[in-house]
């Protein structure tokens, strides 16, 4: 049995008692720099952090896609691409909701731990409580738009099924 209460952080848990956070406490397992070395496409990420920062690249800066492929940390990939997003692919806004969730699937397909810690969510709300970003998480008033956790919720529905 979970006691989610210890997992929470304090601004977080005033007012938020539903929901599961995993920026990067007990599911540190579903944020995109937790090392899940996965496969996609034939090509091995060591987060997905680095596959979805790639990929910015692949059609447009290859050599850029390498690089952060072979950075030591997602933190460095992520820090690459930023520095490169004059080259982004022009149509990533397109594609890549998309991608992040075949990159989360492909994450948890290979990684039983994180289907295990997944599932454990139950039916409660998943979200990224990152206090900085309000596409992909909750961002600092709460109200962001949570996109990687409804990947995980939708996920863990799949996952659900499959049992």
């Amino acid at each position: 049995m979970i006691q989610l209460d210890k997992y929470r952080d304090k601004w977080l848990k005033d007012g938020f008692n539903d929901y599961i956070g995993f920026y990067p406490r007990e599911f540190f397992m579903l944020d995109n720099f937790s090392a899940f070395q996965f496969k996609y496409k034939g090509k091995v990420y060591a987060t997905v952090e680095h596959a979805y920062q790639a990929y910015k690249f692949k059609n447009t800066a290859p050599k850029i896609a390498k690089q952060i492929e072979k950075s030591l940390s997602p933190d460095r990939a992520k820090k690459i691409a930023h520095e490169n997003k004059d080259k982004v692919d022009p149509n990533w806004d397109k594609i890549n909701l998309a991608l992040m969730e075949a990159l989360c699937r492909a994450k948890a397909e290979q990684n039983p731990y994180v289907v295990e810690k997944l599932l454990q969510t139950k039916d409660y709300l998943i979200c990224e409580d990152s206090p900085v970003d309000a596409f992909w998480g909750i961002g600092k008033n709460r109200d962001g738009q949570n996109e990687l956790g409804k990947i995980w919720m939708k996920l863990r529905e799949e996952f659900k099924n499959k049992q």
